[in-house]
Order: structure tokens, then C-alpha cells, then sequence
């Protein structure tokens, strides 16, 4: 029996073990991360210790942020890869998104072919319509209000979370008994901490049960650190425990498949490429880097008794204050409460170094308002990160340098290409928090990564390996198949052409089931 190796196991990696199987191939997934339990995710909640993953910290959790020269970036890591942390949103790209900019330029007729993957998607991770509202929709009603959008706010978001009569059993109520029973959303504001309570669809509750159940055996706690081609067709592995690093193993494979997430992606091409394993990797490795164009701003609601935490999911409204830009609200979990530290003063402008002179310049002259948001009282309950994104094109590149911080040895860095910069600065994002504010009667807030940085900030980051028609263009071709390397292949979000404008779960899952579609049978 011909072996599979898929390397990470979020949205690309787990449909990519499912089908394989289904194929008739021995799969085997490796994960970085651990296999995570409701008590880790509840660990989670209390301690940033048991929340946050750097391995070389000696931290074993499953929440990881990476800060670049350019732009900040947040995911999670274990068996289910960003589903474990992400919240649920499964909204489908339109239509002319996926007709312009680099969707168009890729060669694929994409709101075509991912009609039928979108739906398949949607079944898979159980998308259902939100049926929950609380203070923060209505606040964030009267901000799309505001803002002139009202007629574009919507709280029937569809969210990849079982619902029902709140905690309780639903047995499986999305593939006719045959999958994992599961409990319903108790509305406790926390999926982007891990939901510990069997409610959010994430992908060991799917894709990956369903692969294991068929066969597939995932690895946890296993770093891959090279593929090198084999004399003769297939492919080895070098890899290495995650938390461990000394001894080493190689796997041998005659398909694999690199799921890493963007980062973990690219990186490991790179590594592969800088020592000879894979010698005809496309010159396009690490461009094409989006983020979505997207920001966090923030507003803390007064001290009045009111909780914005629990009446919901994270995300359960959204609305468009135009064509190109998409607004949603989310409730903070107990586990990020460490983002207290991340937010100062709202300040506006285009020029980096302005706006964070001026950030700086109003701590300076009102320490304790400036500040008030780090010190505030009930800072979960009282809350709101409004997150926004815009399709808008804009890139930057992920390059392979030597950096200091990697002890004079090699690794990811951001670059400009050009004259083109990732925005750090989103003017709907803060006229929506200003808006949020005058509705509660709080105070509007930046990332002061982003305000003082100049960083741009996202959980949503895309691109570095993207579908091309060529080689000069992109790293993989319409099949997902590696230009120059047989039988390797990307299935991940680094594989995505272009901005979304909306959360990109559902449309990286369509694309691997699409691409996991045109995989040879074993």
C-alpha cells in the first residue's frame, strides 16, 4: 500500500488525511502540536503558562504569536491546528473576490470550482446559522448604524458550532450517528481559547475523526524539519519530537502533502530548498504574503456591571460599511486576557511613525487615561475586539535570511516588495471602534502593535506558497502539485492566491477539498 504524509493537521491537512485514506493510501499526520483534552483547553483558560506554544520556552500549549519585522501573526497548534482557536466563522468568499487580483491571475476559474467544495465544506464542519444576540450585537447594530451600513447587518452568521438547548446533549446531530457525539453551545464567549464543553466543530470532531476512524494515524508532538526528494520518485522526512529536539527519525513516503499553516508551510520549504532536499522550488517561495488587510481595534465598555462575555460565541454579527471592507465583533475568553497589555489609545494616520508619535505623545501628556485599559477592572467582561478585513490587495514577502535571534542561523523574516506595505492602519477599523464607543459609552482603543509597531496584525494570514499557472508566478500549480517535485503537494492557507476580505477557514477547506479531489488513487 502506497504511503501519504501529511505534514500539520488544520484546515488543509485534515481534509487532505481524510481523502487520502478514502483513496486507499496509508496516512500519516504530523502534528508539531499536542493531542489536546478538555482539561488542557480548560488550563488553558487560567494559565498562559498552559496556553501559550513556544517550545523553546519550555511552553506546551496550543496558542502561538509570531512578530516579524512587518506584520504580527496568531494561530493555534495541536491536533486540529487553527480550528482548536479559531471561531467558527464559515463564510464563503464572494463571488468577485474570487474573480480579481491574484484568483484571477492564478488560472483557475475559482467561483466555478469551489462551488461544490464550499458546500462539501460547509457539511463537514457543520456551518449553522448563529442563534444567539446579546449587548454586544446590539452595539455593534447601532455602530453599522453609524456608519450607514444598517441594512448590511446581519446575526445569522454561519458558525462551525452545535447548537441546542444550551450544555446540552445533541448525540451527533451532523453525520447520522456516525460521527462523535457532541454537547450544544453554552454561550460562554470562549471559543477563541479552545471550547472545552464538545460544542465547536473543530477538526478532531470531523476530518480528523473521521480519518483516524478509517485508518489514519496522527503524530503528535513531531516536528518536520526537511523533505528531501528520493533517487528513484517519493520522498523522506526528517523529523524530530517537538518538545525534544535531539534525536531524529527519517519516514519515507511516496505522496506528501505540507499542511503546516503559512508559516510552518513555507519555512519548511524554505529549510528543504536551502539544503538540497528540494533543489527546483519555485524563485515565487515566500511572495504573495497577505493578511487579509486586516486590524484589531478595541473598545473598553464602562464599569457598570455589564457582561459583553457570555452571551454568545465569539463572533455572532457582522456587517460591510462598504463593498471592499467586512466588520465583525468578538468577546474576549479568560485565556486572552494577556491582550490587556496590547491596547492604548486610539490614534489615526496613514504614516506609521506619525501615528505612533502621536500614540505616545498622548501617553505621555494622560498616563492614566492612556493606560486604563491595561489597568481596568473586569477587563474580559467589559471588553469588545472588533476585527476587520478588506480584500483589498496588498502583500509582503517571507523571506529566508540569517537572523540574529536564531543564534546566527536562518530563518523567516518580512519583506516589502517594492513600494507595496501591508496597512497597518484601516480607517473603517477606527471609525467603527469610535462608533462601538459612543453606542456603550466607552472608550475606543488600538493595538499599540499596530499604532506604535506599524505592524500589521491578523489571525488570517495567507499566501508565500500560492497557486499559480506557472513557476515564475507560484509555487504550486491549479492541482496543488509542487512546479518541479511530483508527488508533493500544498494544501494549506499558504497555498491561497489573494485576500478574502472575511475569515478564510471555510475557503482553505473547499480548496483542499478540491485539491484532494484531483489526488491520484493510490
Amino acid at each position: 500500500m502506497r504511503r501519504a504524509v501529511v505534514v500539520g493537521s488544520g484546515f488543509g491537512g485534515a481534509v487532505a488525511a481524510l481523502r487520502l485514506v478514502q483513496k486507499g493510501y496509508r496516512v500519516v499526520v504530523l502534528e508539531q502540536g499536542r493531542r489536546l483534552s478538555a482539561a488542557d483547553l480548560e488550563a488553558g483558560d487560567r494559565s498562559l503558562r498552559a496556553f501559550l506554544f513556544a517550545p523553546k520556552l519550555g511552553l506546551r500549549g496550543y496558542f502561538r504569536q509570531t512578530i516579524l519585522r512587518h506584520v504580527g501573526i496568531i494561530g493555534g497548534v495541536g491536533v486540529g491546528g487553527g480550528s482548536i482557536v479559531y471561531a467558527g466563522v464559515l463564510l464563503r468568499a464572494a463571488d468577485e473576490v474570487l474573480s480579481a487580483g491574484g484568483w484571477a491571475a492564478s488560472g483557475v476559474d475559482w467561483p466555478r470550482e469551489l462551488a461544490g467544495p464550499y458546500a462539501t465544506a460547509e457539511r463537514m464542519l457543520g456551518a449553522s446559522s448563529n442563534p444567539w444576540t446579546g449587548a454586544q450585537d446590539r452595539h455593534l447594530a447601532a455602530t453599522a448604524a453609524r456608519m450607514g451600513a444598517a441594512d448590511t447587518y446581519r446575526t445569522d452568521i454561519p458558525l462551525g458550532i452545535t447548537f441546542g438547548p444550551p450544555g446540552a446533549p445533541v448525540g451527533d446531530p451532523w453525520f447520522d450517528g456516525e460521527g462523535p457525539d457532541r454537547l450544544a453551545c453554552r454561550g460562554c464567549g470562549g471559543c477563541l481559547s479552545g471550547c472545552p464543553y464538545d460544542a465547536k466543530n473543530t477538526l478532531d470532531r470531523n476530518y480528523l475523526w473521521f480519518a483516524e476512524r478509517d485508518g489514519a494515524r496522527i503524530v503528535p508532538e513531531t516536528r518536520v524539519e526537511v523533505v528531501r526528494e528520493r533517487d528513484g520518485g517519493g520522498y523522506e522526512l526528517v523529523v524530530a519530537d517537538t518538545f525534544a529536539p535531539g534525536a531524529r527519525r527519517r519516514i519515507h513516503a511516496e505522496v506528501v502533502v505540507v499542511a503546516a499553516g503559512v508559516l510552518g508551510s513555507v519555512e519548511l520549504l524554505y529549510r528543504s530548498r536551502a539544503t538540497g532536499g528540494l533543489p527546483r522550488l519555485s524563485r515565487a517561495l515566500g511572495s504573495g504574503v497577505r493578511t487579509n488587510s486586516e486590524a484589531l481595534v478595541g473598545v473598553l465598555g464602562p464599569d457598570d456591571g455589564t457582561d459583553l462575555s457570555g452571551d454568545g460565541p465569539t463572533i455572532t454579527s457582522h456587517f460591510h460599511p462598504d463593498p471592499a471592507t467586512h466588520i465583525t465583533q468578538n468577546r474576549m475568553p479568560a485565556g486572552m486576557r494577556f491582550m490587556r497589555a496590547y491596547y492604548g489609545p486610539l490614534a489615526d494616520g496613514e504614516d506609521p511613525l506619525r501615528r505612533a508619535r502621536s500614540t505616545l505623545a498622548e501617553v505621555a501628556r494622560h498616563p492614566a487615561a492612556a493606560t486604563r485599559a491595561v489597568r481596568a477592572r473586569r477587563w474580559r467582561e467589559r471588553m469588545t475586539v472588533i476585527t476587520t478585513m478588506q480584500h483589498l490587495d496588498s502583500e509582503i514577502e517571507l523571506a529566508w535570511r540569517r537572523r540574529a535571534g536564531k543564534l546566527g542561523g536562518f530563518g523567516l523574516a518580512s519583506a516589502t516588495p517594492g513600494d507595496q506595505r501591508v496597512p497597518s492602519y484601516l480607517p473603517p477599523a477606527n471609525q467603527a471602534a469610535r462608533a462601538f464607543a459612543d453606542s456603550i459609552g466607552g472608550e475606543p482603543l488600538n493595538s499599540t502593535i499596530e499604532s506604535v509597531g506599524g505592524l500589521a496584525v491578523t489571525a488570517h494570514v495567507l499566501g508565500g506558497a500560492r497557486v499559480a499557472s506557472d513557476p515564475a508566478r507560484g509555487v504550486i500549480g491549479p492541482d496543488h502539485q509542487v512546479f518541479g517535485h511530483p508527488g508533493l503537494y500544498v494544501i494549506d492557507g499558504a497555498a491561497v492566491p489573494g485576500n478574502l476580505g472575511v475569515n478564510p477557514s471555510l475557503t482553505i477547506t473547499a480548496m483542499a477539498e478540491r485539491a484532494a479531489a484531483r489526488l491520484p488513487n493510490a
